[in-house]
């Protein structure tokens, strides 16, 4: 691994601990089996989906990416507005594998993920057919690429989701936003849209059993989240950051990641420390261009919380 990519502190031991109630085993496995059909029912149905006219197609990725997280017992909140469509930069909060379903439950978008979730089985089928961009994430001169690749998915029309931490923190303790996916943005000239995603537990405290943090090997993270009861999950579709509002892209990073993190203060965990902000080494790399201003305000007003619920 490269010593300049972001990483975390978290670890499975120290923050993906379950302290609620617990399903039982045959609960547990019911809920895993009806994940796994749900997988290979979109990537039987990705092909003839992927023909539907946009607003039917993206109905439908909606309505699956929901039911896969219900299907772990996990109920979906969501606060704000989608917003009308065209190109946008989609910059949650990262704490999961489950984030990728959760957001796209919430927001029709392509996401950007590592290469080697291409080679997951099954996932990263579904990953492919869902029309995810991947990127080298451990080669620093794949960075311009990748900014063009993101740029030409904007400039088409796509809502593109990017997680800028970098890497997966446990959602009590949160990482630094990298600034390199901020110049797509800036070059495409569309608005940022903040989204802050959090799992939770009845009584509002952090729910540790969705982090996917560390050297957590995915069928743990699996078994762990099917066997957790009491869980339910926040979208929250923050007020959209519009094109022209800052020229450099440190400025645009910082400001998204105040509106994402900045509402409330992390939870300090023992040997668990907040990232801090440090200068990206992707500064000084060639995808460090300026971006011409321009002055179009996108107004943003969040709608009553939708909720999607799943006794669990």
């Amino acid at each position: 691994m490269s010593v300049w990519l972001p990483t975390s502190p978290c670890t499975p031991e120290a923050c993906a601990g379950h302290e609620g109630s617990i399903a039982s085993v045959p609960r547990a496995v019911l809920r895993l089996t009806a994940a796994v059909a749900l997988i290979l029912l979109g990537i039987l149905g990705a092909p003839p989906v992927r023909l539907l006219p946009a607003g039917p197609r993206h109905t439908v990725v909606r309505a699956w990416a929901a039911a896969l997280v219900r299907a772990f017992g996990i109920r979906i909140t969501v606060y704000g507005s989608p917003g009308p469509e065209g190109g946008r930069l989609l910059v949650p909060n990262h704490i999961s594998w489950l984030d990728i379903p959760l957001v796209a439950a919430a927001v029709p978008c392509r996401m950007l993920a590592k290469s080697d979730i291409r080679d997951w089985p099954v996932l990263g089928r579904l990953a492919g057919g869902a029309g995810t961009l991947f990127i080298e994430r451990d080669k620093i001169r794949a960075l311009p690429a990748t900014v063009e690749t993101i740029t030409g998915a904007l400039l088409a029309g796509d809502r593109v989701t990017v997680f800028p931490e970098g890497s997966t923190w446990c959602g009590r303790a949160q990482g630094t936003f990298r600034r390199a996916a901020f110049q797509s943005a800036l070059d495409a000239r569309v608005p940022v849209q903040p989204v802050r995603l959090a799992y939770l537990h009845c009584d509002g405290t952090p729910a540790g059993a969705p982090a996917f943090v560390g050297d957590d090997p995915l069928t743990a993270s699996l078994w762990r989240i099917a066997r957790a009861r009491g869980v339910r999950a926040e979208v929250r579709l923050l007020p959209r950051i519009p094109p022209g509002r800052y020229a450099h892209r440190r400025d645009l990073a910082a400001a998204a990641q105040q509106a994402v993190l900045g509402a409330s203060a992390p939870i300090l965990l023992p040997g668990i420390p907040t990232q801090p902000a440090t200068p990206s080494a992707t500064d000084k790399d060639s995808a460090n261009r300026p971006a011409a201003s321009v002055h179009h305000w996108v107004s943003s007003s969040p709608a009553a919380a939708n909720s999607f619920r799943t006794p669990s």
